[in-house]
């Protein structure tokens, strides 16, 4: 008799303090992690990216070859941001930072990108995640968030919002930079 196949989704359930929840999905076909957290009208999701897809994407759009490998050095993470309430809600990027080894980092920022990029004639800016946004209920936004931090390292991703004039943060714990390659499945 054939078996039908079935797709397993590893859930983990860590507290983030002050009863919420942050979720780490394992895929279970390519082994990357996705991690995300909703509080305070304020959802995040963020997707481990490999480098080959970076090399790709960057590829495609005729980078150098220099400024391909920069970016693939760092840790990608595909991210998607959503305000999940009915209030004004607001977030920047360069107030969000990082924990490594007990030393705080700054994210790199999509203007500090276009400026490096700019050195090397490049003016396609698509692809990262908006310094600053401003939206209302439903709306969202995407792009790569970049963490300079050796691959498969873990550490903690601090980042902060406004909603309707009250600032909120969280913490996003023991995220892991994504490994260099998709494992083979045998």
């Amino acid at each position: 008799m054939p078996h039908k196949p079935v797709i397993v989704f590893i859930v983990l359930t860590l507290t983030a303090g002050a009863g919420h929840a942050m979720q780490v999905i394992k895929n279970p076909d390519n082994g990357l992690l996705t991690y995300s957290n909703a509080e305070n009208g304020f959802s995040i999701e963020l997707i481990q990216v490999v480098p080959d897809f970076i090399r790709a994407v960057y590829g495609g759009h005729n980078f150098p070859k220099p400024v391909i490998e920069d970016i693939a050095g760092y840790c990608v993470y595909g991210s998607v941001i959503k305000n999940t309430s009915d209030k004004p809600l607001r977030y920047r990027v360069a107030d969000w930072y990082y924990v490594l080894d007990g030393k705080r980092y700054p994210v790199k920022t999509k203007t500090e990108w276009l400026e490096q990029w700019k050195k090397s004639g490049i003016i396609f800016s698509w692809t990262l995640l908006p310094d600053q946004g401003e939206f209302y209920e439903g709306d969202w936004q995407q792009g790569f968030t970049t963490i300079k931090a050796p691959r498969n390292s873990r550490f903690d991703l601090h980042y902060n919002w406004t909603l309707d004039g009250v600032k909120h943060s969280a913490v996003l714990k023991n995220m892991q930079c994504p490994p260099e390659q998709v494992p083979i499945r045998p």
